[in-house]
């Protein structure tokens, strides 16, 4: 197969939501359906104990929630998919944020009953500034939730994107008795069944078609109603808007029950964007460029806790990767080559001999390798678009263990490498600061230095604002930093002088004795024009 066709058969993209929504359980069902897994798992459930296959890490399975983005790649009506779950929840944004720098496209779930929310619009606001095409699953159907005309009213204030249903359901909660196939022009009857397929779906051919009425009565005219109202109000659906990220296609169903998953991936088979182009420092690199690159935005430690391995995964942006063939770490000016490169789904993983753009491998990291980085067949240039932000809230790091200070520093340094938390050091490393988002993060991080590295530690509270990298020309620019406010400045891990302000009135008052230098709430992972400080 040439690697044209190689590209057009890859479907790469990311499911995101508000926590609850359904996202992981969605993930389940779309992995059923392709037949990678046999029984579908579950989040949250009395009577489902397998655990959701995405979710693999054990704080995942103990409190019923996505921490980490994980990585599916699988096979489904002869198109190669690659799925990245992320954490729904904000204390985990900056995870979901870096992955969708490697997707191409964006499943979008939302819970009927609580409609858009707050981690919604935000995640939202990140596909709108890529113009990442995103379809939409309003999820739950058999429960009460909004009206339907009023939650595509609401995706569309709230998420400032145009949205044409494709599917719209009949009923819902204990009312619910399936969903109309608008762009396929077919109904599907709703069947309750939480783990496996079965074919006892009934479909009917139409609107019009008298088995409706014989079905459903006097619903059945109200759904002919409905949908006509449907078709009035949004316009006819274009792949093209979608694909330009204009406008979002929705469907309904209830991912528990199986409901409505098919129609959304058969869909998106058809319409969801192949690889696309990807910028870099010195132009764009096309999927269809002859030599290799990629760029890695997710980094993993002990991902196989009885190897303690270390896996950077790495986005296929152009040409072919192949397994033990040198490529160039761009950063380090290093040749490298890969004797065992894998395709993952969650934790289990498979030897993969070659790779096309839009893949999605794992590269196992002796740690060479920082999020943003770029493996090239040979040229200088880095992939670009990669955020880091501030955090919000900051701790300082208490040993409880001096007897496990090596086995602390190491952890704390492979879980910071991930992304996990963002570490800040002062007095040559002596003081450390971990900043987070949320104060999940905190939990996350304490229970896997202890689970995986058996260090033992306590977070003192601190006192600030935020962070803020410095950008300046010279030595003479941060003078006042250095004299009389060197107390608040530390060096993140790549060495970058950071200022962290205790107040919003000290922040002020820094940038004001401090004309020349620029205080970055966001900066790239690959960002080259920081100046790295030294701070004793």
């Amino acid at each position: 197969m040439s690697n044209i066709m190689e590209i057009n058969n890859r479907k790469t993209f990311a499911i995101i939501s508000h926590p609850d929504a359904g996202k992981t359980t969605l993930t389940e069902k779309l992995l059923l359906f392709s037949g990678a897994i046999k029984i579908a798992g579950a989040v949250k459930s009395n009577k489902i104990k397998k655990a959701a296959a995405s979710d693999f890490l054990e704080i995942e399975k103990q409190r019923g929630i996505s921490v980490a983005t994980s990585v599916l790649s699988f096979n489904y009506n002869d198109h190669k998919i690659n799925l990245l779950d992320t954490p729904g929840h904000k204390d985990f944004a900056e995870d979901t944020y870096r992955t969708l720098t490697a997707v191409d496209s964006v499943i979008l779930v939302i819970d009927c009953v609580k409609g858009v929310e707050e981690q919604t619009e935000k995640l939202m606001q990140v596909c709108r500034m890529r113009n990442t095409p995103v379809m939409i699953f309003i999820n739950k159907l058999d429960r009460e939730g909004k009206d339907p005309v009023e939650l595509l009213d609401e995706l569309e204030s709230k998420l400032s994107i145009k949205v044409r249903p494709l599917t719209y359901p009949l009923g819902m909660g204990y009312q619910f008795r399936g969903v109309y196939n608008i762009y396929k022009n077919s109904f599907d009857f709703y069947s309750v069944n939480k783990t496996k397929i079965e074919d006892d779906v009934v479909v009917f051919e139409g609107l019009q078609d008298k088995g409706l009425d014989d079905k459903f009565g006097t619903d059945a005219q109200k759904l002919r109603h409905d949908v006509e109202l449907i078709d009035g109000i949004y316009e006819n659906f274009s792949i093209e808007e979608y694909l330009n990220g204009n406008l979002a296609p929705v469907f309904f169903g209830s991912a528990i029950n199986n409901f409505g998953v098919k129609e959304l991936l058969d869909t998106f088979i058809e319409i969801a964007p192949s690889p696309t182009n990807r910028e870099i420092t010195n132009g764009t690199v096309k999927p269809v460029d002859k030599n290799f690159s990629g760029f890695v935005f997710k980094i993993h430690s002990n991902l196989d806790p009885k190897h303690r391995d270390r896996i950077a995964f790495l986005r296929v942006c152009s040409g072919k990767f192949e397994r033990n063939k040198f490529y160039l770490h761009v950063r380090l000016n290093r040749q490298l080559k890969f004797a065992n490169p894998a395709s993952f789904m969650a934790q289990s993983k498979s030897l993969l001999e070659e790779a096309f753009p839009g893949d999605v491998i794992g590269l196992y990291d002796s740690g060479i390798f920082n999020i943003g980085d770029t493996l090239t067949e040979g040229e200088g240039f880095m992939f670009k678009g990669i955020p880091r932000f501030s955090p919000e809230v900051f701790r300082i790091v208490r040993n409880t263990d001096p007897f496990k200070s090596k086995q602390m520093e190491k952890g704390i340094q492979h879980l910071t490498d991930e992304g996990l938390a963002q570490l800040f050091v002062q007095n040559y490393g002596n003081k450390k600061v971990v900043g987070v988002v949320g104060e999940l993060q905190f939990d996350v991080l304490k229970y896997r230095l202890l689970n995986e590295y058996g260090a033992s530690i306590d977070f003192v509270t601190m006192p600030a604002y935020k962070a803020f990298w410095l950008k300046y020309e010279n030595k003479n620019d941060i003078q006042d930093l250095l004299n009389i406010r060197s107390h608040s400045l530390y060096n993140d891990k790549n060495g970058n002088l950071v200022f962290i302000a205790d107040t919003d009135f000290s922040l002020k008052m820094a940038m004001d004795k401090n004309p020349n230098v620029k205080f970055l709430s966001s900066i790239e992972h690959n960002d080259q024009t920081i100046l790295m400080g030294d701070v004793a």
